[in-house]
């Protein structure tokens, strides 16, 4: 479908398209001012297109298709902002689609995956199995199409063979030891209808008996590292979904021509292929309602030696998207404002908050209900920022981490490091209510980041590089403040 533009050139959504808001989106000044969106900031709407943003309020999370240039071009920005996102009916196929499933080994898994893709056109791309005859047997079990790699070359190098042999308009790559549930191309076909959409990734849980048996299969029922959540999102660097994994993913099939999968990543090549995708100006789209089961790993040292791999690829990643991994981002002024806390300064550190907000009010001045967008604004960062410390200090800097554990009882540093490692943990454990106890749910959350915080610190010492280890200062006010930015943006 061709991008529609208004006389003005300004884009508008593709007729047709019905979208609903984020629930994540806050608004302000009757709703003259709205954040949230991926990555967070603040847009100012303008007057004409104020009714248009009520009706779509209104609407809920069964959203309306805009049917006025107005409404369109309202509901491209949103869009592109990731503040709304489309909400499409399902299609029934068949579609244009073909499947690459990527194959070493485990047969049993990828007659599993076979049984689970029936009457779709399907092309297995063996890595060099050390068992190739099992692999030809059961491709052809299933009446599916079969090339082989001569060496093992990786699951990049395997995903590109197969789109070599695709004359479909789309591509679905699934790993072979994922199993799409029925209906899941119905939901996430019509994702393609936005011209702007390159790729959409579907949600995908861990394949556990319920209830699940075992203090691994509890946890990995709650937790799994590739369930993304039950909200849809537009996945971007520095976004609530920064990245989603190729263990299923939908890509159109002209894209890959601008951008491939990088053969030499082995672990995060799926992270590196989602932010080329989107530093091209394309989007990549979460959709949860399309489920994929996938077979965790339930054996002690396999589940930590996997979390400790996807670790691994920081380094290299760093190398090819700058200032994307650093582990945290925090604002200066609000370390400033923990700082003083820590040292029990609560006088100083309310008047370094209040100060923070001040100034950010004179960015915002003209902006709609400024006073309180900015007590917020300043409230979220501060709490954003300390647990993304918090998450920093158990994964990339778990050994100052462990440290302060250690000293916790001795020194109030200590404490309130080990609170900003241990308070988001219980709170998420609060919140999700998974089948375990508090005390072991904090456990295996802490093992879980020390597992794949060992794999960035490791990939540093390969690779003698820092950039996956150190934070990125904001210096608000400074420069020109996302804020600041943000004032002069306008949705329509």
């Amino acid at each position: 479908m061709a991008s529609s533009t208004a006389s003005n050139s300004r884009p508008l959504s593709p007729p047709g398209l019905p979208i609903a808001l984020d629930r994540a989106a806050s608004f302000y000044g009757g709703g003259r001012v709205v954040t949230g969106g991926s990555p967070w900031g603040v847009a100012r709407i303008k007057a004409a297109a104020l009714p248009q943003l009520a009706a779509l309020r209104r609407a809920g999370r069964h959203g309306l298709t805009p049917d006025t240039t107005v409404g369109r071009a309202l509901a491209r920005q949103l869009l592109d902002r990731g503040l709304a996102h489309p909400v499409p009916p399902t299609r029934g196929g068949p579609h244009p689609v073909t499947v690459i499933v990527p194959a070493y080994g485990r047969t049993a898994e990828l007659s599993r995956c076979l049984d689970a893709l029936p009457g779709l056109e399907v092309i297995v791309v063996d890595d060099c199995s050390p068992d190739p005859e099992a692999v030809r047997a059961t491709a052809e079990a299933h009446g599916t199409r079969l090339v082989r790699h001569a060496v093992n070359r990786g699951p990049a190098a395997a995903r590109t063979t197969g789109a070599a042999l695709t004359t479909t308009p789309l591509i679905a790559f699934v790993d072979s030891d994922c199993r799409p549930e029925e209906g899941w191309l119905d939901l996430l076909v019509p994702a393609f209808d936005d011209p702007q959409v390159a790729a959409v990734a579907p949600r995908i849980l861990p394949d556990v008996p319920y209830p699940p048996k075992g203090l691994l299969a509890r946890y990995e029922a709650a937790r799994s590292a590739l369930d993304l959540g039950g909200e849809q999102a537009v996945v971007r660097p520095g976004a609530r979904v920064g990245f989603v994994p190729t263990a299923t993913l939908v890509v159109r099939t002209d894209v890959l021509s601008k951008v491939t999968f990088d053969e030499e990543l082995r672990l995060g090549e799926d992270v590196d292929f989602v932010w080329r995708l989107h530093d091209h100006g394309l989007h990549v789209r979460y959709q949860p309602r399309a489920l994929v089961l996938h077979t965790p790993r339930l054996a002690w040292r396999e589940a930590l030696k996997r979390r400790h791999e996807y670790g691994t690829s920081a380094a290299a990643l760093a190398e090819r998207h700058p200032g994307r991994v650093a582990p945290a981002r925090p604002s200066a002024w609000n370390l400033l404002t923990l700082g003083l806390l820590t040292h029990g300064r609560p006088g100083a550190a309310a008047l370094s908050t209040l100060t923070s907000a001040a100034l950010l009010r004179r960015h915002l001045s003209g902006t709609p209900a400024a006073t309180e967008l900015s007590a917020s604004v300043v409230a979220q960062g501060l709490l954003a920022d300390s647990m993304a410390l918090g998450l920093a200090l158990r994964r990339e800097w778990w050994p100052v981490g462990l440290l302060c554990l250690c000293a916790a009882p001795s020194s109030r540093t200590a404490r309130a490091a080990t609170a900003a490692m241990l308070a988001p943990v219980l709170a998420e454990w609060v919140a999700r209510r998974p089948p375990l106890d508090p005390v072991r749910w904090t456990a295996l959350r802490c093992l879980d980041d020390l597992a794949y915080g060992t794999g960035v610190t490791a990939s540093a010492w390969r690779h003698r590089a820092l950039a996956p280890l150190l934070p990125k200062l904001s210096l608000p006010f400074v420069r020109r403040s996302a804020a600041r930015r943000a004032k002069d943006s306008r949705a329509v």
